[in-house]
């Protein structure tokens, strides 16, 4: 419907509502609805007669779309059409809002215009992102998932393929763009940096250009290639390097730091580890030119005095309370547990150890002390059952049950021994009781105690992004040969983080990963010869989707067209 003005003869012009359609010969024509009034009569009641009208008439338009019928005919005993697609993916338009905002789009151009290639870098590096988090396969099978998707890709499996050795090319290049477009999307937190290493096994036996054999975080046997990821404060992946499976992680984290600096411009931050990569040459570096470093301390490989100044039960502190506490008048009284079971206690000391001045915050918390022991009581009865078990293993891990379990070997005059005594390992757990409930972190930064153990409190989010890529992005095991295949392969695993965590930040901490991905995996509509019906149950989650994507495509059936504009939605820039 839309607004028509009859100029009268007199001079007055009356507003009417007319309509457009096709009569019964196809021809187009158009009726009058209603009859507004004339303008002088409206302009009595109305500030804009014209601008009321047609505000009016959209309102009209958008009731009649509400309540269109349609109707579907189909025949009984018609067969489909051989090779129809009546089922189609819809998930991934949720994530496509993200692809387009970060404008990986315009990255894709500008590496396009660098080569000759004529397929399509933009739709292919989309897929790839698309189905590693929503169809995480093959990449013959990822070809096979975007024959179901709403959209038709012009391209063949022989371009996915020739693409990854373009996007392993541009890895650098790519993210340095990413991060200078997500600084448009939302302002960044790039003053925090936290990185963590971790690797990915191959299915193979031997060794080859980057997969080598090296301590595998899975305990397998295969040859691995090690990649390090660096994350900003609000938890959005920022950068990633690869390296050779047998390369030491602590040597990663300067590397990528400098890359950082010179690509990103990004030359202050604060840098946040575990304990594995605090090594004395990285605190160093991170304690010149205005860089600073949180990270993890073991307290076991403190030196004696700092050990027993750590475990004294005396000098400790509660945030904005000045008293100071004694661990042991606390323990050894039930009112206290009660009282402190929720609190943080702490104590501060700075160091010189190898020429930099340091501090070490430790905390203590009766809550993860009895979560400590709680684990270990239980891994103390399993090895007491392992003990009268006719199994034994000879090998343990640092967090294996088996690791209480000790052999003493029992000989005849000097033979060689050939029975063996398992007995329980008493003075290991007396000794790994005795640091229950306290945790401690090294710094250079002179700031409030809470806010360094605020900051590094949210090293958990880098761990389950890695989580993320190994278990619902299933980047691991890797079947891909080809140094440059693979990393193209981790680089759209990297970017997938990048989409996820943009578009899990904007849903919400309301629901899981796993509750996420698998809705979106479930979005699927039936496509029928008048526009495409749902075929998902619509739900609170899906609700929420919808909220965030600004459109819907939940209704009891979407027309061509609109589905059209939905997908033209989709790929707006909505920095």
């Amino acid at each position: 419907m839309h607004l028509m003005i009859d100029k009268g003869k007199y001079g007055h012009n009356t507003l009417y509502v007319y309509k457009s359609f096709r009569n019964e010969n196809g021809k187009a024509t158009s009726k009058c609805v209603e009859r507004l009034g004339r303008y002088d009569e409206l302009a009595k009641t109305h500030e804009d007669p014209i601008a009321w009208a047609k505000a009016y008439i959209e309102e009209l338009n958008r009731q009649e779309e509400k309540n269109q019928k349609i109707t579907l005919s189909y025949a009984t005993k018609q067969l489909i059409e051989t090779g129809e697609s009546v089922l189609v993916e819809g998930g991934y338009l949720f994530l496509q809002k993200y692809f387009y905002s970060i404008e990986l789009n315009k990255i894709c151009k500008k590496i396009s215009s660098k080569y000759s290639f004529k397929y399509d870098l933009t739709n292919i590096l989309a897929l790839l992102i698309y189905g590693r988090i929503l169809n995480p396969t093959s990449k013959s099978g990822t070809f096979e998932y975007a024959q179901k998707m709403l959209e038709n890709y012009d391209f063949q499996l022989q371009d996915i393929y020739r693409a990854l050795e373009v996007i392993a090319k541009e890895k650098d290049f790519i993210q340095a763009e990413l991060y200078k477009n997500s600084k448009k999307f939302g302002k960044r937190n790039d003053k925090i940096l936290y990185y963590d290493c971790t690797n990915y096994y191959f299915e193979i036996e031997h060794e080859s250009d980057m997969r080598k054999y090296g301590k595998s975080k899975e305990n397998r046997p295969n040859p691995i290639i090690e990649m390090g990821l660096f994350m900003d404060g609000n938890g959005i992946p920022l950068a990633f390097c690869l390296h050779d499976g047998n390369t030491n992680e602590q040597k990663t984290l300067q590397p990528l730091e400098k890359q950082i600096i010179e690509d990103f411009g990004n030359a202050k931050f604060i840098v946040c580890t575990d304990a594995g990569l605090s090594s004395v040459a990285n605190r160093k570096f991170n304690n010149i030119d205005g860089r600073a470093f949180i990270t993890a301390q073991s307290i076991k490989k403190m030196k004696g005095f700092q050990k027993e100044w750590v475990l004294s039960p005396k000098g400790w502190h509660l945030h904005g309370i000045k008293e100071e506490f004694d661990l042991e008048q606390i323990l050894n009284d039930k009112k206290n547990c009660e009282k402190y079971k929720n609190c943080t206690f702490y104590k501060e000391r700075w160091f010189n150890e190898n020429d930099i001045e340091q501090r070490y915050i430790v905390t203590f918390s009766l809550k993860y002390m009895n979560y400590q022991r709680t684990i270990r009581n239980e891994q103390v009865e399993r090895a007491e059952k392992a003990i009268y078990s006719s199994i034994k293993s000879e090998r343990s891990r640092q967090s294996d049950y088996k690791r209480f379990i000790t052999k003493t070997s029992v000989t005849k005059e000097g033979e060689i021994a050939e029975d063996k005594v398992y007995s329980l390992n008493t003075e290991r757990i007396a000794d790994e009781e005795q640091y229950d409930g306290f945790y401690c972190v090294a710094t250079n930064l002179e700031d409030d105690a809470s806010d360094i153990i605020r900051i590094n409190g949210k090293r958990w989010e880098i761990e389950e992004s890695f989580r993320i890529m190994k278990t619902e992005f299933k980047a691991r095991p890797v079947y891909l040969s080809r140094s440059d295949r693979i990393t193209a392969h981790f680089t759209t695993c990297f970017l997938s983080l990048v989409l996820y965590r943009y578009f899990e930040k904007d849903i919400g901490h309301k629901y899981t990963c796993p509750e996420l991905l698998e809705q979106l995996k479930m979005i699927k509509f039936y496509k029928t010869k008048e526009g495409y019906l749902p075929a998902y149950t619509r739900n609170e989650l899906t609700d929420d989707l919808h909220s965030v994507f600004g459109q819907r495509t939940d209704y009891q059936i979407t027309t061509f067209g609109d589905m059209k504009k939905i997908i033209s939605f989709s790929k707006k820039n909505f920095t």
